[in-house]
């Protein structure tokens, strides 16, 4: 093992971190190479720096015109050059202020700096690289995101184990969770657990006492001696559309909970500002009892995977994004947006309220998000999204052909209606 290696996990010793590392995790570290020497020939080479493979003139980037004018907000340095494998350093510090504004439960806890990745899709990527071994087991709902089994199954070899996310009230189901959790445990000898609020497919959000519930519940496991990974999924944050949703992050109230709790907040711009082709989100670590030096440690080993793979995150989409958070009106602009999808969310719910579903559909709860899902029961989820698609040029998504995804956020306020009457229609026809 490299000597870089042996000295980050010597740092993490007595935290656990080291125990829930995967082989790779514990192998991996961030070299003093090309880029920490370039990083200091930056401070000191006052003369000439003849480091990094970027071409210069008069001491800045070349950029071509052509470039050039389509970034006009952008100096060369920050539209060419390569950023920090971590990530802009501004970039980060603004995006740790924006985190502890929007979750009040944070108090100021101790945490890592957020490190830039590009997307959250690389984000969960690279936490199963740093955590999850061949055949480890995954603790995840049955409604999960379909890009979860191409990451853990097919990519890392792992499994994952199942619980209902419903329960038989229509709430989160806690009895479900708390059991798969604990089995998975005591088999394995830690869990590995990933949450998605706002849930895809489902558009749900545990309720306060829910996400509370489900705090205690690890909080519990974890007393008995188990280390745990949890991973807050929080792909679709902020966009809440009920006052008794749970506001914050699942993160929030787990990143002080117990030394033997290491929670990975995965997050970004991509939903959040509207930007999903930026390819922009960040990796923030939680725990009891870790402080600065171990967040260090763990940093620097997610800087190894990162440069391993895709050596840093682009320079444009940070900087971009950074400017645009220090505009006087961002939170404004954000909040128009908000407006706009909670009006769609609330068309979607006086139909159904108005409406009854077709007895083959049953509408699940949903109060979040981009999505909501019916569950259909004597007919193929498949066979609806095409004869949906095919005979009335409507498209959803069917999930292991038992639901029927429909994301209001992409259909206009005025034809929701005529959305959901076809689909009814359509399910109908299904019979």
């Amino acid at each position: 093992m490299n000597s870089l290696a042996q000295e980050l996990n010597e740092i993490l010793a007595d935290t656990c971190a080291i125990r829930l590392f995967s082989e790779a995790g514990r192998r991996i570290y961030f070299p003093k190479g090309i880029l920490s020497q370039s990083a200091e020939a930056k401070q000191k080479a006052h003369r000439y720096n003849a480091t990094i493979g970027m071409a210069y003139q008069d001491g800045s980037p070349l950029i071509l015109d052509a470039i050039k004018e389509q970034l006009p907000s952008l100096q060369a340095e920050e539209a060419v050059a390569y950023a920090p494998t971590s990530g802009v350093a501004q970039f980060r510090d603004c995006w740790q202020q924006e985190l502890f504004k929007k979750n009040p439960s944070l108090n100021g806890a101790a945490l890592s700096l957020p490190v830039v990745v590009p997307g959250l899709t690389a984000g969960i990527s690279f936490l199963a690289d740093m955590f999850v071994n061949m055949y480890d087991a995954v603790v995840v709902p049955d409604m999960f995101w379909p890009n979860y089994r191409l990451i853990l199954e097919e990519r890392k070899h792992a499994t994952m184990s199942h619980y209902p996310f419903f329960n038989s009230k229509g709430g989160f189901n806690l009895e479900g969770f708390e059991k798969t959790v604990r089995a998975s445990a005591r088999q394995n000898g830690k869990a590995l657990v990933i949450l998605n609020f706002p849930n895809n497919p489902t558009g749900y959000t545990p309720t306060v006492a829910e996400g509370q519930a489900i705090a205690s519940i690890l909080e519990s496991v974890a007393s008995e001696g188990f280390d745990i990974l949890v991973i807050a999924d929080d792909a679709y944050f902020g966009l809440q559309y009920e006052d008794m949703s749970l506001h914050e992050s699942i993160f929030a109230l787990l990143a002080n909970k117990h030394e033997r709790i290491l929670a990975a907040k995965v997050d970004g711009s991509t939903k959040e500002d509207f930007v999903w082709g930026f390819r922009g989100g960040f990796v923030t670590f939680g725990c009891k009892g870790m402080d600065r030096k171990h967040y260090e440690a763990l940093e620097k080993k997610l800087m190894g995977i990162i440069r391993s793979s895709i050596s840093s995150s682009p320079s444009p989409t940070q900087y971009i994004l950074l400017k645009a958070i220090e505009h006087p009106s961002y939170h404004e602009q954000k909040e128009q947006f908000k407006q706009l999808l909670l009006k769609r969310y609330q068309t979607v719910k006086r139909f159904l309220e108005k409406h009854p579903c077709p007895s083959v559909l049953k509408t699940l709860p949903f109060n979040s998000g981009y999505f909501m899902c019916f569950e259909c029961n004597g007919i193929n989820a498949e066979i609806l999204r095409l004869h949906l698609l095919n005979t009335y040029g409507i498209g959803t998504i069917s999930i292991q052909e038992k639901w029927l995804r429909v994301a209001f956020s992409s259909v206009n306020e005025e034809h929701i209606e005529d959305l959901y009457a076809h689909i009814f229609k359509a399910a109908e026809e299904c019979k």
